[in-house]
């Protein structure tokens, strides 16, 4: 065996080989570079020829699973659900093992409330279906920054998505993990019908690590804290279920040998009843190890035991290495493993606290950044007080209440009466702290390079702090921090991006060096009414899952101005949750549109936050450096729908451009009569009202034949936008045309008056 501390160099092989067969094998030039490393260290040619071989044996065993050619999938097949799945609204989405062991993400639609209520309140793990249904492919994501079903699909090690239209139930299959799936259910069911309904969601998640409950706008306020890790189940919550029940054991005067042993079978049974997430069995195979090592006397270090859970971990699912809690879980650990020095320099417990926060957020800072472009920097105070408050007094007192309820239902209910007002208190007391400025870092998201930079900058300012060079530590801290902060902004041209939020309209314009940043609608849905049962817990909001995460992670922290065109929900009703997010200076709105219902949330939120909201209209103009913005419409201050949609146009150079909101014809004709020659042969042109048939008439094509026209419109929408008819207009004259809902999100840099 190695001698201690040395399989981090083996771990770092097999994520290097895991890297290269998913992504591409030059990646494997790090192991050499790892390599040269350890012969200059002077490491052991043990060490160095185990970390080669592994890094070689793990890429050709990991290249081998994926070369396996996967077999048809028939339109009838068996399936056998695992406990990984969701009820949510109409919809019963989750993962499912077939008959040939592949596994697939399967989505089900339920025909009635019955029928989802039965699914709802009894567990599906082990059941075995025979369904018809057909394998489709993932969505596309909006863009760059959106949520990919791809990706997470390959984190999983899922084949793809089965879309079920019949299915008939087979049989149960019984098995040890099958009654522990049943057992989990089983507590959620159990926590719903015996906690109170504000308390329910904590101690699902504290619990049994279900998150299906959690509110979406608490779950917000956590994380602008920065403490959203204390509704999952971590090493903390492990260490504290061992401590519990091995001290427990000891008070019955178990022997220590066999306190140990049970310790040793109790656990992996609470990873299955903690939901089986890789920060829980990251906790639960290091110290499975360690005591199983120690039970037949043996010793193992505990950078060596994490060590050899990732590698385990990496091998049995290479896919697990894309997932972003499996990615915090480690890095985290290991920070601060590797930090014990620096922690034992704390002489007091204020200090020891602040000294983990730091470690841990320094090391995983980059990462952070590159999946949710932002960082809590209030997270660094919060975490001194609410970890312990949630680990040593919140947990303990789930737990005791949650054993409570199956002794003595009075005896619980009196102990809710002095705790929930108390619970629900330090909840009001989060969303007083969530609101104060300045708690969020949102640089956008770096390129990978320079988040390796800053990853290297994050261990050599540890090893900085770790020698008391404190100046050296902090330049070499914030030198990468301030590249990613300002990086964003080092552009020369000036770039309209056209984003796809299905059927609706979002247009952001960044003038060159984002001296200026103007939106232009922000989507949306239109909500049509159905049957209680059928509404989602969590409804898509085009607002917040993807104009916002466009706008992070391209580090835009402020809006200049926000043109909403016009009163329609596709384009206004993703508007309040990206005043939410993001600082804003102005809104524009067309003059009486305010009146409309669908403007009164952001009215709502505007007047929240400050922001003017201005009527606009025909003459309303200005200019930053070369750059000029004017209205041309409306030309009147009477609102009567698409026609009176705010239009932009835009002069960078010889480039010209033309937003026309959902203008349709007689729009355009006023355009004509006022404007004339002024709108011909333009650069750019945003189609009025999605390419509609109603829009884009022959005399306005005509007249502005613009060498690029973008159609806003959602795939296979219920409109069928853009129109054909429209579509053949612009080809009839050679006129190039793109559509967000076919091409996607789409970008468009103006650079030395040249179109990009």
């Amino acid at each position: 065996m190695l001698n201690q501390h040395k399989w981090i160099y083996v771990a770092l092989a097999v994520l290097v080989a895991s890297l290269a067969a998913h992504k591409s094998a030059w990646l494997l030039t790090f192991l050499f570079i790892l390599l040269l490393l350890l012969l200059l260290k002077g490491e052991q040619r043990a060490v160095i020829a185990l970390m080669l071989g592994s890094g070689f044996f793990s890429y050709g065993f990991i290249m081998l699973g994926q070369q396996t050619e996967p077999s048809p999938l028939p339109s009838q097949i068996l399936i056998t659900w695992t406990n990984e799945y969701k009820v949510n609204g109409q919809k019963l989405r989750g993962f499912v093992q077939t008959a040939t062991k592949d596994k697939l993400y399967v989505v089900y639609t339920f025909h009635s409330e019955q029928e989802k209520n039965f699914f709802a309140k009894h567990s599906l793990a082990g059941s075995v279906y025979q369904v018809q249904g057909e394998l489709v492919e993932p969505a596309p994501k909006a863009h760059a920054y959106a949520f990919s079903m791809n990706d997470y699909l390959k984190s999983k090690g899922a084949r793809g998505i089965f879309e079920v239209t019949e299915w008939t139930f087979v049989q149960q299959r019984q098995s040890f993990q099958t009654w522990l799936a049943q057992q989990r259910h089983r507590m959620k069911v159990h926590i719903e019908q015996t906690f109170p309904p504000s308390l329910v969601a904590e101690a699902q998640a504290l619990l049994f690590g279900i998150q299906d409950e959690v509110d979406d706008e608490l779950q917000r306020a956590y994380q602008k804290l920065g403490i959203t890790h204390l509704f999952a189940i971590s090493g903390l919550h492990v260490a504290l279920i061992s401590w519990l029940f091995f001290e427990g054991l000891l008070r019955l005067h178990v022997r220590k040998g066999i306190a140990t042993f049970s310790l040793l079978l109790i656990l992996p049974i609470y990873g299955v009843l903690a939901g089986s997430a890789p920060s829980v069995w990251r906790a639960v195979s290091v110290v499975e190890l360690i005591l199983l090592l120690r039970y037949f006397n043996w010793r193992l270090a505990i950078d060596d035991a994490l060590a050899w859970s990732f590698i385990g971990f990496v091998l049995l699912e290479p896919g697990v290495i894309f997932q972003v809690g499996f990615q915090l879980s480690y890095l985290a650990t290991a920070s601060l493993i590797y930090s014990n020095r620096i922690l034992k320099e704390a002489t007091n417990w204020l200090l020891r606290s602040f000294l983990i926060t730091f470690v841990c957020q320094l090391l995983v800072y980059p990462l952070l950044l590159y999946h949710f472009y932002e960082i809590s920097l209030s997270s660094f105070i919060a975490n001194i007080f609410f970890v312990p408050l949630f680990s040593f007094i919140i947990l303990p007192i789930n737990i005791f209440l949650f054993l409570l309820t199956f002794i003595s239902m009075p005896l619980v209910h009196l102990c809710f009466v002095f705790y929930e007002p108390l619970r629900l208190w330090l909840t009001a007391f989060i969303f007083f702290l969530q609101q104060l400025p300045y708690q969020l870092w949102s640089p956008g998201r770096p390129a990978i390079w320079l988040c390796g930079i800053a990853m290297v900058s994050a261990i050599v300012s540890l090893y900085f702090l770790e020698i008391k060079r404190y100046v050296l530590c902090l330049i070499v801290l914030f030198l990468p921090a301030c590249w990613i902060h300002w990086s964003p902004m080092f552009f020369s041209e000036m770039k309209i991006t056209f984003l796809n939020v299905g059927q609706g309209d979002c247009t952001i314009i960044e003038l060159p060096y984002r001296k200026a940043v103007y939106m232009i609608d922000a989507g949306g849905v239109l909500r049509f009414q159905q049957a209680r049962w059928k509404a989602s817990k969590q409804p898509y909001e085009v607002g917040k899952q993807v104009v916002v995460p466009f706008l992070k992670g391209k580090g835009i922290r402020m809006i200049d101005i926000f043109i909403v065109t016009h009163a329609d929900a596709d384009h206004v009703e993703g508007a309040e949750e990206v005043l939410q997010e993001i600082a804003m200076g102005e809104i524009h709105v067309t003059p009486q549109s305010t009146t409309k219902q669908v403007m009164q949330d952001i009215l709502k939120e505007a007047q929240k936050r400050h922001v003017p909201v201005k009527e606009k209209m025909q003459g309303t103009s200005w200019q930053v450096r070369e750059t000029v913005f004017q209205y041309l419409w409306p030309h009147d201050t009477d609102y009567e729908g698409n026609n009176d949609s705010i239009v932009l146009y835009i002069q960078h150079g010889r480039f010209r451009g033309l937003l026309t909101g959902d203008l349709e014809e007689a729009g355009e004709q006023g355009l004509q009569a006022l404007y004339g020659e002024h709108l011909a042969n333009l650069t750019l042109l945003k189609a009025g009202h999605h390419g509609s048939k109603t829009s884009s008439s022959e005399p306005f094509v005509e007249l502005v034949r613009p060498m690029l026209t973008v159609f806003s419109a959602g795939l296979h929408n219920r409109y069928h936008h853009p129109h054909q008819e429209v579509v053949e207009r612009f080809h009839r004259r050679q006129l190039p045309t793109w559509t967000t809902g076919i091409d996607g999100t789409l970008e468009i840099k103006i650079k030395k008056d040249l179109v990009q």
